[in-house]
């Protein structure tokens, strides 16, 4: 009971201090890294001691990884090569070179400065989405490829996860090397492993799931994926979290992508939390006064290098100097991959926990400076380059990513059918979801982009993106998941146009009063369009019947609602 008063009291602490933070509009990571402060040994108060914590914490990392491989396939690897994958490997690449070098000649072993180099390498995804999604600059020219750039770093920081174990081996250099080569071995094997099985069992395998209709047996098949591969991989003696990456990578190939993304979203957020948690526990903060200027240092030596390291690249790589400068201020900011990559140091033995303290103070110093520096980038770049405010509106770049869908529809039944085929004759962009696995395959064996996902869930939503949508169709029969759908899309992204399938005048109604733009009720439509028919064979002019129909629906039905609710014409 007294591990259940520590659970209560983290959970107490946790929901409050993110609720604040949340309110506060400052990234929740940073939220968590001050509830394990709090609760951490080095501070005064109660001190939280689970000993299932810490491999809990280890699962935050694994699903972080997991959530990563999903939205990067081996296709858009390869299509994204020269641009975002080659400026944001390029950065990890320099950036670790040139911090391990200044570590080196500091005066630190080469493998603590080289952890200390991919520490600093990484930016923080979280906090750089969330501040551009607050100052409205998340679809800007820099802000795309700022956010593109600090995901692709996550890619091509996966080989620190094979080589940073493997430095704490106390062995010689030339030992070293052949663990080093021997662990690139592995993590080849791994992956060819996971690739080609995968590829072979797994679509195979949710479609047999999914034919259940089962959300509980879906969450338990990913987290099976997920998990196995995981253990695959630190069975070969790598890290957990690589082989939760290549699993993703499987599964981001395949049409379930988004739904698994939903499914394992409440497991990574909670686990990841308890990750941040972990970090925070780790920081004294008695050792402020002794380190803080070796910190402080470190921040600096990670924001300047950074941003003159990005600046160039970008620069370099054809886009104007304003832009170039706003994208290095985004990437300034450390990131939580490099507390990862600093806790696997630790358990590793790399480094010490005099060296960690430093390394994870600087990378804070770093968070709260990034904040700024991203809030101010205009400012700041148009200072550097001495323009104007508006000189970069409607700047070209050379960005390509996967163009965003203009229509999402929900459900591929047979009105959902019909309407892909209406959008795909007149080449517009869609996307459909159905929980059917029949369906979906029919409709990619149609051609037409039909992935599995439940279009009520609203973490599948969240997932889609669906906020940047022109148009959402809902055409699912079921009234009381269809009023749901409309109601979260309402909540969430209330500037998308929603229209609804509506079995009735009286569904029709309550989907128009929950937020849909459009719900047509399908038996008056059809009695309209059945007394359209029957009219035209009594030779009626065509454009008199249009007229009379487009009456009937500019009034929201109410000629019919009137007819149908008066008694006296009712027999």
């Amino acid at each position: 009971m007294v591990h259940l008063s520590h659970i209560l009291l983290l959970l107490g602490v946790a929901v409050a201090v993110v609720l604040i933070f949340q309110h506060l509009h400052i990234p929740t990571s940073l939220g968590y890294l001050l509830v394990g402060v709090i609760l951490g040994p080095h501070t005064v108060g109660p001190i939280v001691d689970v000993p299932e914590f810490k491999t809990m914490a280890e699962f935050g990392v694994v699903f972080l990884l997991f959530t990563i491989g999903l939205n990067f396939s081996l296709p858009q690897l390869h299509a994204l090569r020269d641009q975002v994958l080659g400026l944001g490997t390029g950065q990890v690449v320099f950036t670790t070179a040139l911090v391990a070098v200044a570590a080196w000649l500091a005066g630190l072993p080469a493998a603590v400065a080289f952890v200390i180099g991919a520490v600093f390498a990484q930016s923080s995804t979280t906090i750089i989405g969330s501040q551009l999604a607050e100052q409205k600059e998340e679809n800007s020219p820099h802000g795309r490829l700022g956010l593109a750039m600090s995901v692709f770093q996550d890619v091509t920081a996966v080989p620190f996860l094979v080589v940073i174990p493997v430095l704490g081996m106390a062995v010689g250099a030339d030992i070293l090397a052949v663990e080093l080569g021997w662990a690139m071995v592995k993590a080849l094997l791994a992956f060819s492993l996971v690739f080609y099985v995968g590829r072979w069992l797994l679509r195979p395998l949710f479609r047999l799931v999914t034919r259940r209709r089962s959300a509980e047996v879906f969450t338990l098949a990913v987290l099976l994926v997920a998990l196995l591969a995981a253990w695959t991989t630190f069975s070969l003696g790598l890290s957990l979290a690589f082989g939760a990456f290549l699993a993703g990578m499987m599964l981001g190939e395949t049409e379930f992508r988004h739904q698994v993304e939903s499914s394992i979203r409440p497991f990574r957020d909670v686990l990841l939390g308890l990750f941040f948690i972990g970090i925070g526990m780790l920081f004294d903060p008695a050792a402020i006064p002794r380190i803080w200027h070796w910190a402080l240092l470190g921040a600096l030596l990670l924001l300047v290098s950074k941003i003159l390291l990005v600046a160039a690249m970008v620069k370099k790589s054809g886009i104007d100097t304003l832009m170039a400068w706003r994208t290095a201020l985004l990437l300034a900011v450390g990131g939580e991959f490099g507390f990862a990559l600093l806790a696997i140091a630790l358990d590793a033995k790399v480094i010490d926990i005099d060296v960690g303290q430093i390394a994870l103070t600087a990378v804070l110093f770093s968070m709260i400076a990034g904040a700024f520096l991203i809030r101010f980038n205009h400012a700041i770049a148009s200072r550097l380059v001495g323009v104007r405010r508006d000189a970069d509106q409607g700047l070209s770049h050379r960005l390509s990513d996967a163009p965003e869908p203009q229509v999402v529809i929900g459900g591929y039944g047979r009105v959902g059918h019909t309407i892909a085929v209406l959008l795909h004759a007149s080449n517009v962009p869609f996307v459909a979801f159905d929980t059917d696995p029949k369906r979906v395959a029919q409709g990619r064996a149609d051609g037409h982009p039909v992935l599995y996902g439940d279009i009520t869930d609203a973490e599948l939503l969240a997932a889609i993106h669906v906020e940047r949508a022109a148009l959402v169709v809902i055409t699912l029969d079921d009234h009381a998941n269809a009023l749901r759908t409309v109601g979260v899309l309402r909540s969430t992204c209330p500037h998308v146009a929603v229209i609804a399938r509506a079995q009735d005048l009286e569904s029709s109604s309550q989907l128009i009063d929950a937020g849909a733009t459009h719900a047509y009720p399908e038996a008056i439509e059809a009695s309209l369009r059945l007394g359209a028919t029957a009219l035209r064979m009594l030779s009626i002019p065509t454009d008199d019947i249009d007229r009379m129909l487009q009456d009937v629906r500019d009034w929201d039905y109410k000629p019919v609602l009137e007819n149908e609710t008066s008694p006296e014409k009712n027999p």
